[in-house]
């Protein structure tokens, strides 16, 4: 996996840097934009810069390439993904919380009107 996925000599160093530190910043900023009513467009912009920082993190800390296009895209998919995923659960808890007159969860993920 190493070279496809993270170009450090140990993958700790990429569940640390990208999955705990950039998936911890990838969430709240996912909870956020969900709090604030903002759409999955301003979200997925916000995913692009956060994945510029990871990379800054992975050159400043652990020597690894600034400026590389396939582990800045590895790195901003990760983010993306876990960015959405708190998005939507913050979301779901808003709709059935908010509208509960409305609206019951369906699964962790999404809500369905009740009837």
């Amino acid at each position: 996996m190493q070279g496809i996925l993270y170009e450090e000599p140990s993958i700790w160093q990429f569940f640390f840097v990208t999955c705990l530190l950039g998936g911890w910043a990838a969430w709240m900023t996912g909870k956020a934009c969900a709090q604030t009513w903002r759409s999955f467009v301003q979200l997925f912009l916000y995913m692009l810069g956060l994945g510029i920082g990871i990379r800054f993190i992975h050159h400043a800390l652990f020597g690894g390439t600034m400026f590389s296009l396939h582990y800045y895209i590895v790195d901003t998919i990760v983010l993306i993904i876990l960015g959405f995923i708190g998005y939507q659960y913050t979301r779901t808890n808003q709709m059935v919380t908010q509208y509960n007159w409305l609206y019951e969860r369906a699964s962790l993920l999404s809500w369905k009107p009740k009837g």
